[in-house]
């Protein structure tokens, strides 16, 4: 007994001379440089080293913090050890569906990418690395193997509760066609235990089940991915529709999603610190967390856009990426009856975000293929817009706010589609100025849309990035769209139809989780309102009178006419020309936010004549069941003789033509009159 008591006291005693020693060199660093006290910090409660071991099936990597399982040689992710829960992963499914990468293509064929043969690349105390590797060989693969080569690796760091995972995929020019049109990483967290998520700081919620979904638990909808939860296990959610797409988001904002755990009080974030290796530019849209519960680090899909993002991999084309890092970030707060600890976590999980942000690219990633940023350029200039029917006075505008990136060469507006290269955005200042940071050496183009103005702007000339060169553009002028001056105008153009109407859902029709103003569009079946609302006639909107906000409907949609049949509808503009040059030439700009198998007729004066205009058939976006607010842009500039408008009362027709199906449809984004140039 004597002998416990005297370690006692010891122990107490080394722990206080340790406090002592702690205030001490923290005191002295206040008048120091010499010791910060960051530093001396770390040197107390240094956090214990990585650790790799490995047996016959899986390979494990724990920091004391998260011990990270994956399975062997597949490189299927099995396990993540975190706190009080020995697993944060669903334990009941099957070891490759858990965590994992996934492809699909040619033919809708799902490939999870199992690796062949795994390779430790870094193992230090301070980081391991390790690689799963599979080379394709089209003597030996199957028709259910994509043409790639796959290199998956995952990253765990001394002190960081989380795991980095990033893929290196290749192809050899003599490897077959293939569309590679979605490659995600997906993870499947405990159904018993992650009931909350959060994907914004608006859309954030107790979510139903995967069991609520099935069988006699819901009513299938008229687009497959949603229902109606008409007996879920929680009858809070009863009477409510649930849709994978309507937690969908932009690129430039999907940075950060997960699920929390209310028993644990432990929340699992996907974070995604940069959007370079993702496609389509910052306004593509995709999915982040749905019921499962499902959590998703998205790189290339066709939601939103349809087949026209560029996915098809020819032969005699090598081709190599590496998508991510990706961080699986891990926190934990202190329990409270309250849920207060949700606010904890997510704030904390932002904070994360905002520090791997600011640590990107990361230095430690060990792959050639990943170059840090020593090895990147940067790119610099200032981006003025030029129209003279804006400002007569002022002839250059800055472009404030404006969109600016590098991207694979192209036509202008290309990067909306472009598949396979790295793209690199940013957002001028109130100045127009820019600087694009961290560019990975490549060939570019400059490309540029501007908040306020219709049109797409490309700068022509090609730029090579080369590892450290700094380029300055000096100053570059964009000159939007313009024939004359403004006669009348609908909407603004910002390549959405956010701001025109959008009605109130169907009360029987409607997800709690996104009933704030700004996810209104989100709303299941707001495309039926249309027939509901304009029950008598079509959309007729009344230039000078009418109010875009709330007379001119958010989606151009097909009339339900009742047993499964759809009607076109055409939508007229009413307009006064107090007086016409017959001689002249007037401009309809027109430019749209999405289109999904439509047709826009446009005509004169004349419902019944020939359209003086037609896009044709145009578009897959399939905008309106995934409940987006835009799609791909487009941009139609029609010249239109004088001779075919008249002095007094005017009508423009839009006629949506094709209707199938209630989807097929069209977003206006902006339109515009203008009258003969002065």
């Amino acid at each position: 007994m004597e002998k416990v008591v005297t370690r006692t006291h010891s122990t107490c005693l080394v722990l206080w001379l340790l406090i002592i020693m702690e205030f001490l060199l923290l005191f002295f660093s206040a008048f120091s440089s010499e010791i910060p006290s960051r530093k001396i910090k770390d040197i107390i409660n240094k956090a214990p080293a990585v650790k790799l071991h490995r047996n016959n099936e899986r390979v494990f990597i724990d920091n004391g913090l998260v011990e990270v399982t994956i399975e062997d040689p597949s490189g299927h992710l099995s396990g993540i050890k975190y706190k009080t829960m020995p697993n944060v992963l669903e334990t009941r499914n099957r070891n490759n569906n858990k965590g994992y990468w996934d492809i699909v293509w040619d033919n809708q064929v799902y490939d999870k990418l199992p690796g062949q043969q795994m390779k430790i690349i870094t193992q230090t105390d301070e980081v391991v690395e390790v690689s799963f590797i599979k080379a394709w060989k089209s003597t030996t693969d199957s028709r259910s193997s994509v043409p790639l080569n796959i290199d998956k690796r995952y990253i765990v760091r001394r002190g960081v509760p989380g795991v980095y995972m990033y893929g290196i995929f290749e192809r050899e020019a003599e490897f077959p066609d293939a569309h590679m049109y979605q490659i995600r990483i997906a993870f499947k967290l405990k159904e018993d235990k992650f009931h909350y998520m959060a994907v914004s700081d608006s859309r954030q919620s107790i979510m139903p089940t995967a069991e609520d979904r099935a069988g006699d638990h819901c009513q299938a909808l008229a687009f497959k991915e949603a229902c109606l939860l008409t007996h879920p296990t929680d009858p809070r959610f009863r009477g409510q529709v649930d849709d994978k797409y309507q937690y969908s988001a932009e690129n430039k904002d999907s940075k950060l999603h997960g699920w929390i755990s209310d028993d644990d009080a432990v929340g699992f974030w996907v974070i995604n610190p940069s959007n370079e290796f993702q496609t389509g530019g910052p306004h593509k849209q995709d999915l982040t967390c749905h019921v499962g519960p499902t959590a998703l680090s998205m790189f290339t899909s066709t939601h939103y856009t349809g087949t026209e993002m560029d996915v098809l991999f020819k032969t005699g084309e090598p081709w190599k990426k590496v998508f991510g890092p990706v961080f699986i970030y891990l926190n934990s707060a202190a329990p409270d009856p309250n849920h207060g600890y949700r606010n904890t976590l997510w704030n904390d999980a932002k904070t994360q975000l905002s520090k791997e942000i600011g640590s990107w690219p990361y230095n430690f990633v060990a792959s050639e293929d990943f170059p840090h940023a020593d090895r990147r350029g940067e790119v610099n200039g200032q981006l003025l817009v030029r129209d003279p029917y804006v400002y007569i006075y002022k002839k250059l505008m800055q472009a404030k706010s404006a969109f600016v990136g590098l991207a694979a060469p192209g036509i202008a507006g290309s990067w909306q589609t472009e598949g396979k290269g790295y793209q690199f955005w940013t957002q001028t200042a109130q100045t127009g100025r820019f600087s694009i940071k961290n560019v990975r050496p490549g060939v570019y183009n400059l490309y540029a849309w501007v908040n306020g103005f219709i049109g797409n702007y490309k700068l022509e000339q090609q730029i090579t990035i080369q590892p450290g060169n700094k380029i300055n553009l000096g100053t570059l002028i964009y000159d939007p769209p313009r024939n004359g001056p403004t006669l009348w105008e609908i909407g603004i153009p910002d390549r959405t139809a956010a701001e025109f109407f959008v009605p109130e859902p169907n009360p029987s029709l409607v997800n709690s989780i996104i009933n704030n103003h700004v996810d209104r569009f989100r709303q299941y079946g707001l495309w039926d309102r249309y027939s509901e609302i304009y029950q008598n006639g079509d959309l007729v909107y009344n230039v000078g009178v009418s109010n875009y906000s709330k007379d001119w409907f958010f989606a151009h949609v097909p009339r339900n006419v009742g047993n499964n049949t759809n009607r076109a509808t055409t939508w007229q503009i009413r307009f006064n020309l107090q007086e016409v040059k017959e001689a002249g030439n007037y401009t309809l700009q027109l430019a749209l936010a999405a289109a999904s198998y439509a047709e826009v007729q446009v005509r004169f004066n004349n419902p019944n004549s020939r359209p003086y205009f037609t896009t044709m058939r145009i578009g897959l976006d399939n905008v309106v069941p995934r409940h987006g607010i835009h799609g791909l842009y487009r941009f139609y500039s029609i010249n239109v003789p004088g001779n075919r408008f008249q002095r007094g009362e005017n009508t423009v027709f839009l006629t949506q033509s094709r209707s199938q199906a209630s989807f097929e449809a069209v977003l206006y984004d902006y339109i515009r009159l203008e009258g003969p140039a002065v």
